[in-house]
C-alpha cells in the first residue's frame, strides 16, 4: 500500500506511522506538495535454518558387505 503524506502532518505522530506499517507499506513525505523522502517497511527477517544435530541418521544404513573395510586390488601396488 503506498500512501503519501506531508512532514508537516507527520511530525509528532512518526512512531506511531512506522508502528502501524505492515511489511511492504510504502508512505512518501512531501514538503511543499514535492516528494522528498520515501519510507518502505521490511517484513520480518527469517530465522537462520539451524543443522540438524548429530546421530540424526542412526540406524538408516542396514547392511554392510563384509569385507567393506577389506583393501582394494586395484589398490596394491600403492601399499608396497
Amino acid at each position: 500500500m503506498q500512501t503519501t503524506m506531508a512532514i508537516e502532518d507527520i511530525s509528532g505522530t512518526l512512531p506511531e506511522l512506522i508502528d502501524s506499517m505492515t511489511p511492504g507499506d510504502e508512505v512518501i513525505l512531501t514538503r511543499n506538495h514535492q516528494p522528498v523522502a520515501k519510507l518502505i517497511s521490511e517484513g520480518p527477517k527469517p530465522a537462520l535454518k539451524h543443522r540438524p544435530g548429530p546421530g540424526l541418521c542412526k540406524g538408516m544404513i542396514t547392511w554392510m558387505a563384509p569385507d567393506f573395510d577389506a583393501p582394494l586390488d586395484c589398490m596394491k601396488e600403492y601399499e608396497e
